[in-house]
């Protein structure tokens, strides 16, 4: 409790939003990955290993940009950042304990902006979402990862239209903003990669299904060329009942 409290405090400190909600759940998000570890790891080196393998080929490696760059523990950071000019990874918080691990590599060229990727706030206003429109003022951009965010704009949304009047927001705004995720990757002038979970299962310690949820609300992900599980909550972590395992897939 004593590392989370000053984890929080410090990116408290360091962050330009400074919503105490959205860090609290970084960290919360932080701790999680150090309990489960050793669960998590085949994920992450999928994760990891999918987005180098997609660099391998580049003619060119001047700018990547990381969207949903979290924890780092799923991104290659230091093999990008020995290989591109610059990297920009791009999140709603950044926590200290990446600030300090990127100043103690001294990975200079590693750029961090914090922004909301949802597009909720166009939506909201009447308008067309296109929350990765900045994208194409970022120059000479050779590669942009959506890195396990997909599914988490899904449930930023959720939470944030419970606080919402009714009718406030188009009843279609999670499909339309994820779609609008989508399609903003597709519409990119450079190589992209897309890593998301699509759904999630609870599973009892007999083996049986309890229970699958879209995590993509009924849009149809671009056809993956890879497909993995990925162990979120192990038994013991939720309940000494069940575990959750979420389905990932990479495009």
């Amino acid at each position: 409790m004593l590392a989370e409290a000053l984890n929080f405090a410090a990116t408290y400190a360091l962050s330009g939003r400074r919503h105490g909600s959205e860090i609290n759940s970084s960290v919360r998000l932080w701790a999680r990955a150090r309990r489960c570890a050793s669960d998590w790891a085949p994920h992450e080196e999928n994760t990891r290993a999918f987005i180098l393998d997609a660099v391998k080929d580049l003619r060119q490696r001047r700018t990547a940009v990381v969207l949903g760059s979290g924890l780092l523990r799923d991104v290659p950071i230091h093999a990008l950042a020995a290989t591109f000019d610059t990297v920009v990874l791009v999140d709603l918080v950044h926590l200290a304990s990446v600030r300090f691990g990127l100043a103690l590599a001294r990975r200079r060229n590693v750029r961090l902006i914090e922004r909301d990727l949802s597009g909720y706030d166009q939506l909201a206003a009447g308008e067309e979402p296109e929350p990765l429109a900045f994208l194409r003022q970022v120059p000479y951009l050779d590669l942009v990862v959506s890195a396990n965010l997909l599914s988490q704009i899904g449930l930023g949304v959720k939470r944030r239209l419970a606080t919402e009047p009714i009718g406030s927001v188009p009843e279609d705004a999670l499909s339309r903003l994820i779609r609008a995720h989508i399609d903003g990757l597709a519409q990119l002038p450079c190589r992209t990669c897309l890593i998301t979970d699509v759904r999630f299962s609870v599973i009892d310690r007999t083996g049986h299904l309890h229970e699958t949820v879209d995590l993509l609300h009924g849009v149809s992900a671009p056809e993956p060329k890879a497909r993995w599980q990925w162990q979120v909550a192990p038994l013991g972590e939720e309940s000494r009942d069940y575990r959750i395992v979420h389905e990932v897939i990479a495009v």
